[in-house]
């Protein structure tokens, strides 16, 4: 389903939004990450894909590979590490701590009684924990009941401590925050709730070094049409910003793609206010399987995402299997369940002729995909493309060398 959001509108990024995120912050967010040895020391590329561009119909379609990050597998790395380091230096101002120096684990001996914790779908939770244990600080991440065990030991595996509950991602989040109360430990959360909102302001100022890197990568030209995930919105929210800072009024069109059972964002645009989903929250888009619109978030796309769309679980499985399966012109890729949302989204747009006119979407079109996550379930990875992320990286490299 598609909505065009009617709060949208093409105005300069407003003063009031530039108080809480801007380039300038995220520049700086950029420097202080640079030190971390979990992150890539180049950006992420931008893969041009001629061939599918013009089975689509389009002048132009680029993808940001963000499974290439860091070891851990996802876009995720950008958020949480970047949150601890400024919880720290606003809890302990009179310590001297420098930014650059936490994330090498300096101080760890002065931080080995600080406690952390996080509601998490799997990828937030393991970039938290990774940045805990960088850090020398304690990790306890709360997993609701459709997290896969696959999931859970990949975030064991950087230290923290597994606290398991029956419900869905909502719940966990509850979960954490009543935890951190109780023990006086500190929540690190990607999502935004009343009285928490500068935490998840630094995680979405994170996820912003992916725009930051793609107007870099193409000298600052506009494409004309950007996908990007929902969730609570935290992602759409860092780059959505940025762009919208950089491009002014002239900004993309931005459009959000989120699972028709998680359909918090898309519910937000019918009412103008944020909202919680109206399905099951239970895709296997686990990383947007969120019931609540982050209210922060909503602050940045209710007046620029023109448009969200809601997609099914098997689009998104298509989506993987065909940038899997590459072409001639283009590439073969890994992306994750919740990776090829915005591929998934605008496959459905533009076999639709009347929806297609309904975004601009036509043969001037440059479009912009963040490919957001790699295999990081492999096993569900395996089960749903019929071959592994290991088995597609090998053909891919077979093609850059047959391109060589």
């Amino acid at each position: 389903m598609l909505i065009h959001n009617r709060n949208a509108s093409l105005a300069p990024y407003p003063a009031e939004l530039r108080r809480i995120m801007s380039i300038h912050q995220a520049t700086e967010s950029r420097a202080w990450l640079s030190s971390w040895n979990q992150l890539s020391s180049t950006a992420t590329p931008l893969r041009d894909l001629p061939g599918l561009a013009a089975r689509l119909g389009l002048a132009e379609l680029r993808l940001k590979d963000e499974s290439l990050r860091s070891p851990l597998g996802s876009f995720k790395a950008l958020g949480a590490p970047i949150a601890l380091v400024r919880l720290i230096l606003r809890l302990f101002p009179a310590c001297g701590f420098q930014a650059e120096r936490l994330l090498v684990g300096d101080y760890q001996g002065q931080l080995q009684d600080f406690t952390v914790i996080s509601a998490t779908d799997g990828n937030h939770g393991r970039a938290l924990a990774a940045a805990a244990q960088s850090v020398g600080c304690r990790c306890v991440i709360v997993l609701h009941a459709q997290v896969s065990e696959e999931r859970e030991q990949a975030i064991a595996a950087y230290g923290a401590e597994i606290v398991r509950i029956a419900g869905n991602y909502d719940e966990s989040v509850a979960a954490a925050a009543r935890l951190a109360r109780e023990n006086a430990w500190q929540v690190v959360s990607d999502t935004s709730y009343d009285g928490y909102q500068a935490v998840p302001r630094d995680v979405m100022q994170g996820y912003a070094i992916i725009a930051a890197e793609i107007a870099e990568q193409t000298a600052g030209r506009r494409f004309s049409h950007v996908f990007l995930q929902g969730g609570v919105g935290g992602l759409a929210a860092g780059i959505a910003s940025y762009l919208w800072e950089l491009h002014g009024a002239e900004r993309p069109t931005l459009v959000v793609v989120e699972p028709q059972q998680a359909d918090c964002l898309y519910q937000s645009a019918l009412t103008g206010e944020t909202a919680r989903a109206t399905g099951s929250v239970d895709s296997l888009m686990a990383g947007l399987a969120c019931g609540e619109t982050s209210p922060l978030a909503w602050q940045f796309l209710r007046p620029c995402v023109d448009h969200f769309l809601t997609i099914e679980d098997a689009q998104a499985v298509a989506a993987m299997r065909l940038l899997a399966a590459g072409s001639e012109r283009d590439l073969p890729l890994v992306s994750g369940e919740s990776g090829v949302a915005g591929l998934a989204g605008l496959l459905a747009l533009v076999s639709d002729t009347a929806l297609a006119e309904q975004v601009g979407l036509n043969g001037e079109s440059r479009v912009l995909l963040i490919s957001t996550e790699g295999d990081t379930a492999p096993g569900v990875y395996r089960q749903l493309v019929g071959e592994s992320g290991q088995s597609v990286l090998a053909r891919q490299a077979s093609w850059l060398q047959h391109e060589a």
